[in-house]
């Protein structure tokens, strides 16, 4: 297996599990990455996968949370994150937090270590004419190689991720709220969730009003051109949300009454498990996303499934430009991985990076490709970032875009827990066909 070489470009947790994922199993990986000569400017460390922002792994409920599940099948398939994470965990209730020096420094020592590794620092400028890479420079890639990439692939890289919140379907009371097109134009496609004047004033007075996240510095330049975040339009005045994204013009409910104010759900998927809130792109903090957006009479007990975000996170059009196993449509030696692909957050990126390295594995040892399905987490992610949308925004792990199951449950805790036990049993198949010897 020596013969085999991967250039992995990118020591975050993406290129560090696909190094080492690869490397485990024979294969000789050359790893570059732009540390210590380089940084971007949210890293400040030397060591490999840095956390810059949070030391949460976000929770580690497999029965009971869809990135718990994640982090199930990454250790079925044998992760690295998550056996740095076990060695460097810190106590944090149900959430997977670790000491984030101790966790960089478990993942350098064991990547530098390992004899199938050569680790090289320098700045990858260019994509790789020949053979087979995987590229995970993350949402901060520096701009000679996002420029390259954009020129190659004939697709535009998003320099600033302006993203609204998306809630889970079932979490939606439909009692409160009316399918219908403006102007009945269209299918049934949007959910609309009225408010009254009382409501709708309260609303807009409490979301101009919320506590808004920290903009890192490098965030700061140009960070809303072009796409104003719903906390600052409602400070411009009562009635400017009324006038945008929740005019009620055209829009009657089934007794053809038309509401004061309006907040539209648009579907995230095709199976219309999870709905996008229309217009909403915020910048404020997760919790008060979740405070505000209650207050909505339809939204009032909504499962978030994704907080909105606005900040610096250069990912690909991927839909447009990658295959479901993260290979690149037009060079197919390239694959990405990671937060470049459009997955959102730290595990979700470590899986990517396995599921590219096992694909990869899957093409150097001339056998068909693994049969990922949207039953795990890891196929679901893989799937989300492929298929066409054409408001493609990154994503993390969430029942939504699992396959729904094959008989209606009720139940919550019960529904999560068949999911993931369906998952399993798909991750473990993957993960002993991914071993298995030719």
């Amino acid at each position: 297996m020596k013969g085999y070489e991967v250039t992995v470009v990118g020591a975050g947790l993406a290129g560090c599990e696909a190094a080492y994922w690869l490397a485990e199993r024979g294969a000789s990986v050359r790893l570059l990455e732009g540390k210590p000569q380089k940084r971007s400017p949210a890293h400040t460390a030397d060591g490999f996968a840095e956390l810059v922002c949070s030391n949460s792994l976000k929770s580690d409920d497999v029965y009971g949370n869809a990135c718990g599940l994640l982090k199930e099948e990454m250790r079925l398939f044998g992760s690295l994150t998550m056996e740095a994470a076990a060695a460097a965990r810190v106590p944090a209730g149900g959430a997977l937090a670790v000491d984030r020096d101790a966790f960089s420094a478990y993942v350098t020592q064991k990547v530098r270590a390992h004899p199938n590794i050569a680790c090289e620092c320098r700045e990858v400028r260019s994509l790789p004419e020949e053979g087979y890479c995987i590229v995970a420079t993350g949402p901060l890639t520096f701009d000679p190689l996002a420029e390259d990439i954009r020129r190659k692939l004939g697709e535009g890289l998003h320099f600033y991720d302006a993203a609204a919140p998306i809630v889970s379907a079932e979490s939606v009371d439909l009692t409160k709220a009316f399918v219908a097109d403006r102007y009945g134009k269209g299918s049934g496609d949007y959910v609309n969730c009225p408010l009254t004047k009382e409501e709708y004033e309260a609303f807009a007075a409490a979301l101009a009003g919320a506590e808004r996240a920290l903009v890192h510095d490098f965030d700061k330049r140009d960070v809303f051109e072009g796409c104003m975040p719903a906390e600052i339009l409602a400070a411009r005045g009562k009635d400017s949300l009324r006038f945008g994204m929740m005019k009620p013009v055209g829009l009657y409910d089934e007794n053809g009454k038309r509401p004061y104010a309006v907040v539209q759900l648009r579907k995230e998927n095709a199976a219309g498990t999870a709905y996008n809130l229309v217009g909403f792109q915020t910048n404020l903090k997760f919790g008060e996303q979740a405070r505000v957006f209650r207050m909505i009479p339809a939204l009032q007990k909504a499962e978030f499934l994704r907080y909105g975000v606005m900040h610096r996170n250069t990912y690909l059009d991927s839909p447009n430009v990658l295959h479901a196993d993260y290979s690149c449509k037009k060079y197919p030696h390239l694959y990405f991985a990671g937060q470049l692909t459009g997955v959102e957050g730290y595990v979700e990126s470590a899986g990517s990076g396995i599921a590219a390295a096992m694909n990869v594995w899957q093409k150097l040892r001339g056998r068909a490709p693994l049969a990922w399905t949207d039953e795990t987490v890891t196929g679901a992610l893989a799937g989300y970032i492929s298929s066409p949308n054409a408001d493609f925004q990154p994503m993390n792990a969430n029942y939504g875009i699992l396959r729904p199951l094959a008989e209606e449950v009720r139940d919550k805790a019960k529904k999560r827990r068949l999911f993931a036990e369906r998952a399993l049993r798909c991750a473990e198949a993957l993960a002993r066909a991914a071993r298995a010897e030719k």
